[in-house]
């Protein structure tokens, strides 16, 4: 297996990954943990491990990070408005749907990251950017009212905080760009959900819900901490260093289609014909563009 092939895989293995932290969060919430007990324990225990990576491998460059004020400011705005928001967003959209549904409108992120560079450097969408946004906005309605004019299929919280994932995730990825550049992903990720996870632990007073303790629960724990976010980002992170940001989050938008599969699978969970449809105009439309953005890179390598 070549250098790039083992990248694809691990980027893959990521997505695939994310689909199966949306399942164990469903069946844990729908079991009587709380969403802030769960939305704490997947930062805090992602944050320290992350650390924990990073002390191992890059010791001088954390320790440094963390004795700069700036970069402890920074971190601090990228963990409050991206992780927190988005990861209790995204938990609170899937107890009021379901795994599937909360991962597809999530995806509207990269439309909605289009729509904000074209407003903030005044710039028109070209028209195959108009189709991909039109696509992601009628794939969103279908999922809302089955294609019924008028209805909600889903509840109004649901949708509400569905689309409020995909608002955070465009910040959680807009906001750390020249962190990351800085510091390196591990470094700032890592202290990211640590912070936040200690703020959220502490403002929600995570510790006075009770924690569901059996095999099956333990076993969804490991879901969504240990596979669904620790092995996820790990993989996504080291997998993107090899084939880069733009074929990643093409390869990885395979999450939507495994949280869909999943939650049918081993969930139950009902969709309609018109929701399937829907969510493959949601995916089809993330696929346009990142797939226009990997045309373009290739384009300017060959002009260089």
């Amino acid at each position: 297996m070549t250098k790039k092939e083992k990248g694809t895989m691990m980027t893959l293995a990521a997505g695939l990954a994310w689909g199966i932290s949306g399942i164990s969060g469903q069946y844990l919430m729908s079991h009587g943990v709380h969403v802030n007990l769960l939305t704490s324990l997947r930062l805090l225990i992602t944050g320290i491990f992350l650390l924990s990576l990073a002390r191992s491998k890059q010791k001088e460059h954390l320790v440094a990070a963390w004795k700069q004020p700036k970069f402890l400011k920074q971190v601090l705005l990228f963990s409050i408005f991206g992780l927190v928001l988005n990861q209790y967003a995204f938990l609170r959209a899937i107890h009021l749907t379901n795994a599937g549904t909360a991962t597809v409108l999530q995806y509207m992120a990269p439309i909605l990251i289009l729509s904000i560079v074209c407003i903030l450097n005044r710039q028109r969408p070209t028209s195959f950017e108009i189709i991909a946004i039109a696509m992601a906005i009628l794939g969103t309605y279908m999922i809302a009212t089955h294609g019924k004019l008028g209805s909600l299929a889903i509840t109004p919280k649901g949708l509400m905080w569905g689309l409020g994932s995909a608002i955070t995730y465009s910040i959680y990825i807009l906001l750390p760009v020249k962190l990351i550049h800085e510091w390196g992903s591990t470094i700032v990720i890592g202290s990211g959900m640590f912070i936040g996870g200690i703020l959220f632990s502490l403002v929600t007073k995570a510790w006075q819900y009770p924690l569901q303790i059996n095999v099956i629960s333990i076993l969804a724990y490991i879901g969504i901490i240990g596979i669904g976010t620790i092995f996820a980002y790990t993989f996504f992170l080291k997998g993107v260093s090899i084939v880069g940001a733009v074929k990643g989050s093409l390869l990885a938008s395979v999450e939507p289609v495994s949280s869909v599969f999943l939650t049918v699978l081993v969930l139950g969970e009902i969709f309609y014909p018109i929701d399937l449809l829907g969510m493959l105009f949601i995916f089809l439309a993330v696929t346009l563009i990142s797939y226009k953005d990997l045309i373009a890179l290739k384009k300017m390598k060959r002009v260089k």
